[in-house]
């Protein structure tokens, strides 16, 4: 691979496998047709005076969907394969797909005059505006070949909204040490203006007093960041309302704002198995480095396999070396081999732009930001990060779940005036609409109980669909709060839920301070469920020691829950920590799990 490459688009960052010209693949999957390379006499890779000039070149592609040498002046029958293939592209990355103007299908890059360069972007643009799309250039360099003119290549992000969506949406944790500026850099990027060193920008995003008292955060708080069509940031600036944010954004990010503390540890591991981010921020403090529960936190996104990124914060009170001690600190302990990471440091929006297409595609690329809330230094590059930042999941994947049976996770349970009982979660599969009958369980004696979806609101506005991956809140109308709790679902009525009170988990014990044996009480997390459960037997062995792996038989000492073979688990108590998958259900009788219907405040049985 030419050096050059790696000069020519973000030089510093330095992807898994060599050189950095991996970052320019094109994104949003492969388009039908193929082959879009102009037919035009190329170059030999020699210069005149006959010696080879060896031309930097991109990886070949498996599809060309996403490289065009160029654009200029197509045929109406070319112009509306391509629109074809552009219709395609944006479909595969679920509203997004980024081109690359000037670059050969086999990679190399030959770049266009400024004249052909503006035909082609030109062309672009006709194609975006023929499917309903907007175009903005990312970044455009000048590259060395073997011309007289002057030649450049353009990278270029097209994104058009779904159909059958209001807004892309990406849900981003936010994990960190106490007092790393966690809500702090959240309210800076949510109200758009800088923090006054004393915590200002953080006080709209406490839910509590004893927050707003002690600057700690000790539940967990949702806030929005959008970007239009065109990248540009759209927040509570300039007087919006969360309705004006949504209306106004083509991409949503949802920062999941967690606790820091360890003593509201439960509370950060919550957000993490039930919200299903699709993304980690980790935030570290310049001057206190790695510190307090930073390594729980990274150990957790390890765990439960998040992928994320690291924000170093607070770099306006730091000098110059500490910040970069903080950064060789991080750089070590992703080397591990037990993290085994591939730490990227951004410093331009070229870095940022790299890091954001390299971190999609390989799960063990790690950015790293330096940046300051109270200065603002390098907080546009997170921006330009969070604009591109692509969802993980395609859009084979979503139809997938779409068209499984309905299943709703109970996270937060509230009682608003003249509506009711409201719930906020996750949709796992399916599809919810307004009016639609579920059942809900299960309750302490096993049993599910009907009910009816009265309104839908995602990001505080109205939604009368809600598709699976989504968050959003559902009202009950007159449904008893008192009959619900955290870690129930709502289900199809078709679709039987099985429940159960003894489950098997093949785990790792990951610290224990001695023995790990029968009759051991740890608290289970999985997904949205969270129950102290009772170590029944360990398969194969009389104890476990750190490190060692077994299957084990646990009870929940409390009331039976809905469980799935091959959910993640999480299981704690003090210092004991473990993780694994679950691999047996002993499932309550259909006999037992029976539907009861809630009327009000009562309820009837079948």
């Amino acid at each position: 691979m030419d050096s050059r490459v790696s000069e020519l688009f973000g030089g510093c960052c330095r992807p898994a496998g060599g050189g950095a010209s991996a970052a320019l693949r094109g994104r949003g999957g492969a388009a039908p047709g193929g082959g879009g390379g102009s037919k035009t006499k190329k170059k030999n890779g020699r210069s005149r005076g006959g010696k080879a000039n060896n031309p930097p070149y991109l990886p070949p592609e498996v599809s060309s969907g996403g490289r065009r040498l160029k654009l200029v002046n197509p045929s109406q029958y070319r112009f509306e394969h391509l629109v074809t293939q552009m219709k395609w592209r944006l479909q595969e990355g679920r509203g997004e797909a980024v081109y690359q103007i000037g670059v050969e299908d086999n990679g190399l890059l030959v770049g266009l005059s400024e004249e052909e360069m503006r035909a082609s972007l030109k062309t672009l643009r006709r194609m975006a505006e023929k499917v309903g799309a907007d175009i903005t250039v990312l970044r455009e360099r000048e590259v060395d070949y073997d011309s007289d003119v002057p030649r450049k290549i353009t990278e270029v992000l097209v994104r058009k909204v779904p159909d059958n969506q209001q807004f892309l949406d990406l849900r981003v944790a936010v994990l960190g040490n106490v007092d790393s500026g966690k809500s702090t850099l959240l309210g800076v990027l949510t109200q758009g203006e800088l923090d006054n060193g004393r915590g200002r920008a953080r006080l709209n995003l406490f839910r509590h007093l004893h927050e707003i008292q002690s600057g700690r955060t000790s539940s967990i708080s949702f806030e929005i960041l959008g970007f239009n069509s065109k990248g540009e940031v759209v927040n509570y600036s300039d007087s919006r309302t969360a309705e004006e944010i949504c209306e106004s954004s083509s991409k949503m990010i949802t920062f999941i704002d967690l606790a820091g503390h360890h003593k509201y540890l439960k509370t950060t591991i919550f957000g993490l198995t039930s919200y299903c981010p699709d993304f980690a921020m980790l935030v570290v403090s310049a001057n206190t480095g790695i510190a307090g529960t930073t390594r729980e936190h990274l150990g957790l996104a390890m765990a439960l396999k998040v992928p994320f990124f690291i924000v170093i914060s607070k770099v306006d009170l730091c000098s110059k070396a500490t910040v970069e001690r903080t950064v060789k600190q991080l750089e070590r302990i992703l080397k591990q081999p037990g993290c085994n990471k591939l730490p990227l440091l951004v410093n331009s929006d070229d870095d940022a732009v790299t890091a954001a297409q390299q971190f999609a595609q390989s799960p063990n690329i790690t950015p790293i930001f330096t940046l300051s809330s109270v200065s603002g230094e390098n907080l546009d590059l997170l921006k330009v990060f969070l604009n591109i930042l692509p969802p993980l999941t395609n859009s084979k994947e979503q139809e997938e779940l779409m068209q499984q049976h309905t299943e709703f996770q109970v996270d937060e349970i509230y009682t608003v005036p003249e509506v009711g009982t409201v719930v906020g979660g996750t949709l796992s599969s399916g599809i919810c609409r307004e009016g639609e009958n579920l059942v809900v369980g299960p309750t302490d004696d096993g049993k599910f109980l009907r009910l009816k979806v009265c309104s839908i609101q995602r990001n505080r506005s109205a939604c009368r669909v809600l598709r699976a991956g989504q968050a959003a809140t559902l009202a009950l109308g007159p449904f008893d709060r008192s009959l619900l709790r955290k870690g129930m679902v709502m289900v199809s009525p078709e679709m039987n839920p099985t429940i159960c009170s003894v489950f098997e988990a093949e785990i790792v014990l990951l610290f224990h301070a001695t023995t790990f044996r029968k009759g051991f009480q740890v608290t289970v997390h999985v997904g949205n469920v969270r129950q102290t459960a009772i170590v029944e037997k360990i398969h194969g062995k009389d104890k476990l020691r750190t490190g060692e792996k077994a299957v084990v038989c646990f009870r929940f000492i409390k009331h039976p829950e809905y469980l799935k073979i091959g959910a993640k688990l999480l299981f704690r108590e003090g210092v004991t920590k473990g993780i694994g998958h679950v691999t047996n259900l002993q499932a309550i009788t259909t006999k037992e799990n029976s539907l009861e219907e809630s009327l009000g405040p009562g309820q009837l049985s079948f």
